[in-house]
């Protein structure tokens, strides 16, 4: 179990990213491949919040990655290209958790959304030392 932290330090945020990846990651027989993205996307969000807060930027709660993104150049952070495809995730969100809305996601969809959410946690850990 992580240490906690109160809700105003970045460094909770971060725990919840990692503990969202986890479950991304946690695929068995039964779990729909949407939920454990919509994790993929929570994990990602949660980090970009992290790095928000440490840098004293208030943010509304949505899930659109691009609108934080924007956040955050607009205070001078320098966005890399890799990161922005995590943009691709909001998806996974709202549109993918119910049934009927949009189709079900095949395994290479669930396996780069793991691999951004990845990557995007590892730069936020790199932006926060």
């Amino acid at each position: 179990m992580p240490d906690r932290y109160p809700p105003e330090d970045p460094r909770e945020w971060l725990n919840r990213a990692l503990s969202d990846l986890l479950i991304a990651k946690s695929e068995k027989e039964g779990i729909y491949l949407e939920d454990l993205c919509f994790h993929a996307q929570q994990a990602a969000e949660k980090a970009v919040k992290a790095l928000l807060i440490k840098n004293n930027i208030g943010f509304p709660y949505v899930h659109d990655i691009s609108q934080l993104l924007t956040l955050l150049e607009n205070a001078g952070l320098k966005i890399p290209e890799t990161i922005r495809q995590v943009e691709t995730l909001t998806r996974f969100a709202v549109f993918t958790r119910y049934p009927g809305i949009a189709s079900p996601v095949i395994r290479e969809e669930y396996e780069e959304a793991l691999k951004i959410a990845e990557e995007v946690l590892r730069w936020v850990e790199k932006q926060m030392r």
